[in-house]
């Protein structure tokens, strides 16, 4: 967990999208994570399951500790296809989950035959431990009956949102497509995430961009065609005007933009 919360802000708390699983498990710490669309609060002792493509970024409020588990994109387990909020109460959840997480990070870590093998095994048993959990216990459940209108809508509109934010659509373009006006999207965004429609555009595609800066040698003017931007000058002036500096500067400070505060590492 400390790999994923002791990077910038813009890492953390940005909205993106994983292309595979992945579970979340804060053994300490407390923040907020909004999961498409959705804000909630995490303590300690809180999974969290995340489908791939599912847009997401937290903030930690207090020191975080816990691991986060990749189950890669080419896995077959039958797994959740929504998200989903564990609040571990009982020890005995606790610990069993955590036995896990332990045993798939020793075997990952080992140089004995077969390592990688039994850490797919033990991937599994977790997969079980997720569809146990969700069979069990009712407060595991965060379904889509369970949401307010407002959130089904900003669900509605994370996913749509994930998928064409490279294409230089405008949030009256996704209303459109939702079958809502702007107003009204931007209000269920509010309700539902305490942000608006074109926050959560612009956080999406800006994340992308400080990837794509970081993680690829594309000239400044691919990356903005590639997410969408009429023009080069025009990401240019967007980038510096959220990251405090041009996407150029960005990529020459390998990411560390001016201002933004390390976040807390876990012990």
């Amino acid at each position: 967990m400390s790999r994923l919360t002791g990077g910038p802000r813009w890492q953390v708390e940005a909205m993106r999208a994983l292309r595979e699983p992945v579970l979340l498990w804060f053994s300490m710490g407390q923040g907020r994570i909004t999961i498409a669309g959705r804000t909630r609060g995490f303590h300690a002792n809180n999974a969290i399951f995340l489908p791939p493509d599912t847009m997401h970024g937290f903030a930690v409020t207090h020191r975080a500790n816990g691991a986060a588990v990749f189950f890669g994109r080419d896995c077959a387990l039958d797994l959740p296809s929504v998200p989903h909020h564990f609040r571990l109460r009982e020890k005995s959840d606790q610990s069993e989950l955590a036995a896990i997480i332990d045993n798939i990070q020793r075997e990952v870590a080992s140089t004995r035959t077969g390592g990688m093998v039994a850490a797919r095994h033990h991937l599994g048993l977790l997969g079980v431990w997720i569809a146990r959990q969700l069979d069990e216990r009712e407060d595991a459940h965060t379904g889509e009956g369970l949401l307010r209108a407002s959130e089904r809508l900003a669900a509605r509109y994370a996913a749509l949102l994930e998928r064409e934010f490279r294409s230089g659509l405008c949030v009256a373009d996704y209303a459109r497509a939702l079958g809502v006006t702007p107003t009204h999207l931007t209000r269920a965004c509010k309700a539902s995430c305490a942000r608006t429609a074109h926050d959560l555009l612009q956080d999406r595609r800006l994340f992308e961009a400080r990837r794509l800066l970081l993680d690829t040698r594309m000239p400044v003017q691919d990356v903005a065609r590639a997410l969408g931007y009429s023009t080069p000058g025009y990401f240019t002036r967007n980038f510096q005007l959220h990251a405090g500096q041009t996407p150029s500067a960005f990529r020459r400070n390998g990411g560390a933009a001016p201002g933004d505060a390390v976040r807390m590492r876990a012990v």
